[in-house]
């Protein structure tokens, strides 16, 4: 398998491997993955890791290449639509190449590969990189996770939440270009508010980038003394891991967190305008984003989302606003009403 990042795609990936297991048990699964995302998955069973560091380029493939030279698969399975991974995909020995149908293609994929899945239009990211174990064959695409946290991943949550009760935030997408994710200070400060209002205390988590610390000491300002643990690029991705798992929710925007609190089984709120839910929500708990997708892509691309090819992200840096603190809170309380399903 080849899909290098990132940490959301590969939570909704693992079904998959999962899927695999269950039809073949004792099969080889080989995964080339980057490095960020190997920290998040290290110790899922039955799966060898090769990772890639996307920092050492052409040289880091090459030492691939050279460690798997010996090593021809069966299929591999091409789940990352880049000319990095494309390029990557040269070197590697394989009796079959399956990638995505032309429709889904990007970067010029489908030259990569031999073998192409079946369309499926309109589809969830779980259920797009599902397709391929369809393609294989496999009857039971029952989605599971059991990913792996490691008893000092757990010490390192204690330390941060304490014996205490606590929603986890997580409030900031990655810092890219033209991301537009992010909602704002005051709107997660309402919801800590109310959560505090009730007794309950929220930790925020996040990256250590400048703009991750700066938005997590606007949200700490505007709330009340003691309503937030700012763990923000205080935890390693194992840590995160165990803080969501612990969490009695979780909230956040379109982002690698609601993946992860997705495949913990941990209630999650999701926020999403300028992504497509019904593309990328948390699978189990899609019906609890809240969702302002079609109202962004009216307002900011004048057009109705029957129009507009699927995937489509509104890059506007008001349309998140449209989501308000109140609707967030109705969904949070609704879940925090229901017991938790540990299945």
């Amino acid at each position: 398998m080849l899909r290098l990042s990132a940490l959301g795609d590969v939570c909704n990936l693992v079904p998959t491997v999962r899927a695999l297991q269950r039809q073949w048990p004792g099969v080889r699964i080989t995964w080339i993955v980057g490095k960020a995302e190997h920290s998040l998955l290290s110790g899922l069973s039955g799966v060898e890791f090769v990772v890639y560091d996307k920092s050492t380029g052409l040289a880091g493939m090459r030492e691939i290449w050279r460690a798997l030279k010996d090593t021809r698969f069966d299929a591999l399975l091409h789940m990352q639509q880049s000319l990095r991974a494309s390029v990557l995909s040269l070197g590697l020995r394989a009796g079959v190449r399956i990638g995505y149908d032309k429709a889904r293609s990007k970067d010029w994929q489908h030259w990569f590969t031999q073998h192409q899945l079946a369309p499926h239009p309109r589809a969830h990211v779980l259920e797009s990189f599902m397709d391929f174990a369809r393609e294989l064959g496999v009857e039971d695409l029952t989605p599971e996770w059991d990913l792996a946290i490691p008893d000092d991943a757990r010490r390192e949550a204690r330390e941060v939440s304490g014996e205490q009760d606590y929603v986890l935030i997580s409030p900031c997408a990655n810092p890219r270009l033209r991301n537009f994710r992010n909602w704002s200070a005051e709107g997660y400060a309402a919801v800590i508010e109310h959560l505090w209002n009730h007794g309950l205390v929220t930790v925020m988590s996040g990256g250590g980038s400048t703009q991750e610390r700066e938005m997590g000491a606007r949200i700490q300002a505007l709330c009340s003394e003691g309503a937030v643990v700012d763990a923000i690029g205080g935890t390693s991705l194992k840590g995160l891991m165990a803080l969501i798992d612990g969490a009695r929710a979780v909230v956040a925007p379109d982002s690698g967190p609601v993946h992860m609190a997705n495949a913990l089984n941990t209630p999650t709120v999701g926020l999403y305008a300028t992504t497509n839910p019904q593309r990328a929500a948390p699978y189990r708990w899609r019906e609890h984003v809240v969702n302002r997708y079609p109202e962004a892509v009216r307002t900011y691309l004048h057009k109705s989302p029957d129009e507009i090819v699927w995937g489509t992200r509104v890059r506007h840096p008001d349309a998140m606003s449209l989501i308000h603190a109140d609707d967030v809170i109705a969904h949070l309380d609704a879940l925090l009403m229901e017991p938790r399903d540990e299945a």
